[in-house]
């Protein structure tokens, strides 16, 4: 990490840490959410940017985590402190045995599995309503009295964010996040030189899958609920579209492009209803014209121009 990433993480956490004091219910919320999104959104990143492997449904062990998390606190009042982790081991361990499976094949065929396999988790909590209460959702989880106010879950979620984010940080940028690199730039080769490139994948999906967990039981903690429309594609979709904002071959980009992406349709929704087009129009300008991302604009600084001259 460079030393301006530093400077930089440590200002935005510390603007974050001071949003509770200002006042604004609507800001505490909006902040929480977005860190929720950002989160799952590196997540989806470790995938996508560092193994090369394009999921179209990550949603599944995002609403996992949730309705874990929601069944474990209220229907069998386990504490946060057993509910919270079980949840998270729960969506590491769907995400090992989908991934057994998925690794197997490349490509497109690869995403297309992931699409199947997540419309199926997506199915299961529709059906099984005497466990998720089907498309009603799951409302009304019991919270812990020490995180149960606006301002105390917004530190929660900060805590576990900062954690979260610097694991997988570390996981990344140590040898096996650089192998994960190698065998997303020419799998035949990495297995020349010894890696055996399914297991690699098949790791990088289990760590995506988990921390996709810690969001979705964070999401469905501050929601209050988790609802079967958390585990269709086109919540897929949307984390997708924000690692691909944000810059996917970065490690921070995809939370830069939760950020955006956040904002940008909370500001559009109040002025047109017509946010589908809008996202349509920034995805489009974001492939064909910033392929790197938002966090690609910083190529076009005069002084990285001039490095790269």
């Amino acid at each position: 990490m460079t030393r301006g990433t530093a400077i930089a993480l440590a200002v935005v956490i510390a603007l974050l840490v001071t949003i509770p004091a200002l006042g604004s219910r609507y800001l505490v919320d909006l902040s929480t959410e977005i860190m929720i999104y950002a989160l799952f959104a590196l997540s989806l990143n470790v995938l996508i940017g560092y193994a090369g492997l394009v999921s179209f449904g990550h949603a599944a062990y995002f609403a996992i985590g949730g309705y874990a998390s929601a069944i474990l606190l209220t229907t069998h009042g386990w504490p946060l402190w057993l509910a919270f982790p079980a949840a998270i081991m729960l969506s590491g361990a769907a995400a090992l045995v989908i991934g057994f499976f998925c690794v197997r094949l490349t490509s497109i065929y690869f995403a297309m599995l992931t699409l199947a396999f997540g419309q199926l988790v997506w199915a299961i909590a529709f059906k099984w309503r005497s466990v998720t209460r089907g498309d009603d959702g799951f409302h009304g989880i019991t919270m812990p009295s020490y995180i149960d106010t606006p301002n105390s879950f917004f530190y929660f979620s900060l805590i576990v964010g900062v954690i979260a984010t610097a694991i997988l940080w570390m996981i990344c940028h140590s040898a096996f996040g650089r192998t994960m690199m190698a065998v997303r730039e020419n799998k035949v080769r990495a297995g020349f030189v010894g890696i055996n490139p399914r297991w690699i994948q098949l790791t990088a999906f289990v760590i995506a899958g988990t921390f996709a967990g810690v969001a979705g039981g964070l999401f469905a903690m501050y929601n209050n609920g988790i609802y079967v429309e958390n585990a269709y594609w086109t919540q897929s979709a949307q984390v997708l579209i924000m690692v691909i904002l944000g810059g996917m071959y970065s490690f921070f980009g995809p939370a830069v492009g939760a950020v955006v992406l956040y904002l940008l349709e909370s500001f559009i929704h109040q002025y047109t209803v017509y946010w589908p087009t809008v996202l349509g129009v920034v995805l489009l300008a974001i492939l064909f014209f910033l392929p790197d991302g938002l966090v690609g604009l910083r190529n076009y600084l005069p002084g990285q121009a001039a490095r790269r001259a």
